[in-house]
């Protein structure tokens, strides 16, 4: 067949159209024509900041949904940012998310934050203000305060969030939404939800052994929004989960993951009372330790959260660390398993259930009602179940505000980081010292604390709410 001259032109102007595409498809969606804008061959580019541990898990999870585009890696310490800088060649680094931010804020569409839980809110709120999408690892914030921030911030900025509770994509979850949605249990009036962690150090003194600081970790830029203080070895990179400055203890650690079905199935707001006791250190055979910097090495928690109009009575919720559990269900046979090192028990009018990790293995008690019950499906399941919850996230971001579903929004992860952070204030109340006739003295410790959610503050012991928003150190500020 002859090719005409006009055949020819055509052919050029297909393959120069083609060309033009493939370009525009490896940059960032917001660049190629508006937020609104969805090209078929999307992606998310994805900054990380935080990339070792728990970050590279994240990142790891966000790149495999197979839509995501890992093109910015930010972390203080090279050393644990190593194997990802490793997988992701072509990301530019930073230490300082602030230089990031200032710097190449129009080449990324979203962040995945996976520091320790002291920088989380001052991180993801900047990134929010620069319209990006955020993935925020657990717990939420560090503060009751800066959670009731990032929730607002949110919504003002119309941008897709998840916090990282990877059970709220979990089948479980919604299996046990449907038994209580379909009468099963009743009203709940008990919870018990209990960890074997504190797997670091808790109830210690901070060393008094200063030490070098590694030439691969920027030891100011770590500390971020915390007090100065010298470095010490091993609070780096997991050790500091135990430490009040940094961390939020076995509650920050677990609380979110364990604490989110009774808060999902009932849609808990806000406790209006807690109460706490806590384990004791002795350093020697007469003196008890007294550690305010670090979380106590157990502790048992009673949140009260007030009837609702989806549960009908007064909810106990109890948390348990340090290998504490609650007594074993009468139900369950002898040789049944009660749960392994991290579970939850729902005790209503009706029944009883439990879960375990990420709201995994749902079962009725006493088992047999399990092959006896036979309710309908009428939750959506996320493709993938607790694994999904990446790509949720990723085909959430890419869709727009407002036009993808996501199981951990900060809507509701705000309200489930503020009962545990609730929680937090009975067991540091104990450790608050009181001057009285010229003694110290220790009221926080044989009270139950009044919480005024409205106004955000304990009513009935002030010292108490210096930790409902702490105070940055200078160079860092929230809003």
């Amino acid at each position: 067949m002859e090719h005409t001259e006009k055949d020819s032109s055509r052919r050029k102007f297909i393959k120069s159209g083609l060309i033009a595409a493939a370009t525009f498809s490896i940059v960032p969606r917001h660049v190629l024509g508006g937020k609104n804008f969805l090209a078929p061959s999307d992606k998310l580019y994805v900054a990380g900041i935080g990339t070792g541990g728990k970050g590279y898990s994240n990142l790891k999870n966000i790149y495999n949904s197979e839509k995501a585009v890992i093109s910015h890696l930010c972390d203080v310490d090279d050393r644990r940012s190593a194997k990802t800088r490793e997988e992701h060649p072509k990301a530019k680094y930073y230490q300082d998310w602030r230089e990031l931010f200032d710097k190449d804020h129009k080449k990324f569409d979203a962040v995945c934050v996976s520091t320790p839980d002291h920088n989380h809110a001052v991180i993801a709120l900047g990134a929010m203000q620069l319209k990006k999408h955020v993935f925020v690892e657990k717990p939420l914030t560090h503060d009751i305060y800066e959670a009731r921030v990032l929730k607002d911030a949110a919504k003002k900025y119309k941008v897709i969030t998840q916090m990282g509770n990877q059970g709220a994509s979990n089948d479980g979850l919604r299996k046990m939404q449907e038994w209580f949605e379909a009468g099963v249990l009743g009203d709940i009036h008990t919870v018990y939800c209990w960890t074997d962690r504190p797997v670091w150090p808790q109830g210690i003194p901070w060393s008094t052994n200063k030490a070098q600081i590694p030439k691969e970790l920027n030891w100011d830029l770590w500390l971020g929004t915390a007090q100065y203080r010298d470095y010490v070895d091993k609070v780096v990179p997991f050790n500091w989960r135990g430490w009040w400055d940094f961390g939020t203890g076995a509650l920050g650690d677990m609380g979110c993951h364990l604490l989110d079905a009774p808060c999902s199935v009932l849609h808990l707001q806000s406790p209006s009372q807690v109460e706490a006791s806590v384990g004791t250190v002795y350093v020697d055979e007469f003196k008890r330790g007294y550690f305010p910097e670090s979380c106590p090495p157990s502790s048992h928690v009673i949140l009260t959260f007030n009837e609702t109009p989806r549960n009908k009575t007064k909810l106990k919720l109890h948390w348990m660390d340090g290998g504490i559990k609650p007594e074993r269900p009468e139900e369950l046979d002898a040789n049944d398993n009660f749960g392994g090192g991290n579970g939850a028990l729902f005790i209503g009018t009706k029944g009883k259930m439990m879960c375990g990790t990420y709201n995994e293995n749902p079962r009725l008690i006493p088992l047999s009602r399990n092959a006896e019950v036979n309710v309908p499906e009428t939750k959506k399941r996320v493709e993938g179940s607790t694994g999904g919850h990446y790509k949720q996230w990723v085909e959430a971001s890419i869709a727009g505000f407002g036009k993808g579903e996501v199981s951990s929004p900060f809507e509701t992860a705000a309200a489930l980081t503020e009962s545990l952070l609730i929680a937090n204030l009975a067991i540091r109340a104990h450790d608050v010292e009181v001057l009285q006739n010229g003694k110290k003295t220790f009221p926080g410790r044989n009270i139950k604390l009044i919480w005024d959610d409205a106004n955000m503050r304990v009513t009935n012991f002030d010292e108490v709410n210096q930790f409902v928003k702490r105070e940055y150190r200078e160079g860092f500020k929230l809003l």
